[in-house]
């Protein structure tokens, strides 16, 4: 993630009630900095998203431990319901198996968003836990996939 990439993200708004992924208030440092691990999706060299692995995934409220690796994203705000998701997350999935190679992937998803549940079940993912989030009590689900072992 670049700092002219974090610069466009924390811009992105989103329809309610997907406004809770806006990301706005957000210090695009933050995003840019290796250590807070923020990847840029690219399309031919565009900006579409972003796919973070680490805490940055998880949301107040949920509970959590290291037996998987949390991961998060969003796509650009116009190319939202266009069917990309799946490409989008698997794309992410597999750079992070690739870069972190994790027992399992973790993500937490806001309830009323079917679609996103929807491509993360096509993808593997079980769900597996729901919380109220600390922040305004809205509901989310866990949703954990296994992936396949490997020699470290």
């Amino acid at each position: 993630m670049t700092h002219a990439y974090a610069a466009e993200v924390v811009t992105w708004q989103y329809p309610p009630p997907y406004d809770c992924y806006d990301m706005t208030a957000a210090d695009p440092a933050v995003l840019a900095d290796p250590a807070n691990g923020f990847y840029a999706l690219l399309d031919d060299g565009d900006l579409i998203g972003f796919r973070s692995f680490g805490s940055d995934g998880q949301v107040p409220g949920g509970t959590y431990d290291e037996s998987a690796l949390d991961t998060g994203g969003g796509l650009r705000p116009d190319l939202v319901g266009r069917g990309l998701g799946f490409t989008a997350i698997g794309t992410g999935l597999a750079f992070g198996r690739e870069q972190f190679r994790p027992d399992a992937f973790r993500v937490t998803i806001a309830a009323f968003n079917r679609r996103a549940l929807h491509v993360l079940e096509r993808l593997g993912f079980i769900r597996c836990g729901r919380f109220l989030a600390d922040t305004d009590g809205s509901p989310y689900e866990i949703l954990i996939r296994a992936e396949v072992s490997r020699p470290r």
